[in-house]
């Protein structure tokens, strides 16, 4: 068999939860069995996004939803771009479109719709292969604790500030990564150097606060304790992602880094001064260090 020859996962797959990594597995086994190469299909934005100014906040950016998705062992990633040629494709040229690129097999959720106006399902996709005689997954709806596991309910959890419980469904923590970007070098005046990470506009914005966070840098991780918001004791501008990154020496201009967020530690508020900030970070500090244990 043909080295380019996939199974096709069909998915957005924001978040890469438990529900998707379902949806990969089924994948990995049927690839195993035709000797073929697990894949999967996703977008560069949100579909409704053609349909909407306002389409809903993405879990993950393009670049951390590949990263988990290769994670979880896929090596192939077809990103489709949301455009109206594109979503307005005929499901069957759609699949046909596929077969260029290597199918002979597909996996999809009972809920996913493809192809002009969603017409697409997995009953008619299953009858397409039928015809072909390729072979066909349908996996059903995955649940926990009797909740759906859905992507809006992750990023329900995670405005919520409850990453923990969001970690649970999606059976790794959320992750956010960036380039670090200068600030306004404060952190350093009080012995706390933190840096600075835009949060992407399309992406959920977690519940304003300090987190305790694992950050990934070249390769090595490092305990966090992280602020989302606006900085309200420096009179900060703008929503920022500000980690102060424990045991870590060194310049992190220019550097990508990610952060991993295990549990949320307190609100974002406002303090007296400079001092009151400092004591309650170094708190904070070792908290993290705690759940991260």
């Amino acid at each position: 068999m043909k080295e380019k020859q996939k199974i096709f996962a069909l998915g957005f797959f924001d978040g890469v939860h438990l529900g998707h990594q379902a949806l990969l597995r089924e994948c990995f086994r049927l690839a195993a069995e035709l000797n073929a190469q697990p894949a999967a299909i996703t977008f560069d934005r949100h579909p409704q996004a053609l349909f909407t100014p306002t389409p809903p906040a993405l879990i993950n950016t393009n670049t951390d939803r590949d990263a988990l998705l290769r994670r979880f062992g896929i090596r192939h990633i077809h990103r489709l771009p949301v455009t109206s040629d594109v979503m307005s494709t005929p499901w069957q040229i759609f699949l046909t479109h596929l077969f260029a690129e290597g199918a002979v097999g597909f996996v999809c959720g009972d809920d996913f719709r493809f192809g002009h106006k969603g017409e697409g399902n997995g009953e008619k996709l299953t009858n397409f292969c039928a015809e072909k005689g390729l072979p066909c997954v349908i996996v059903a709806e995955q649940s926990m604790d009797g909740v759906r596991i859905s992507s809006s309910h992750i990023r329900k959890l995670i405005e919520d500030g409850d990453t923990e419980t969001a970690a649970k469904f999606m059976g790794h923590p959320h992750i956010l990564s960036g380039e670090v970007v200068p600030g306004r070098q404060l952190g350093r005046t009080l012995g706390i150097p933190t840096a600075n990470l835009r949060l992407p506009a399309d992406v959920v914005c977690p519940r304003f606060g300090v987190y305790a966070c694992r950050a990934w840098v070249d390769g090595k991780s490092y305990p966090a304790v992280t602020n989302v918001g606006v900085r309200p004791t420096v009179s900060g501008e703008g929503i920022t992602v500000e980690p102060w990154i424990l045991d870590f020496d060194g310049d992190l201009y220019g550097k990508r880094i990610a952060l991993e967020f295990h549990q949320f530690l307190r609100p974002e508020q406002k303090f007296g001064s400079l001092e009151e900030l400092k004591a309650e970070i170094l708190k904070n500090a070792e908290e993290t260090r705690t759940v991260l244990k």
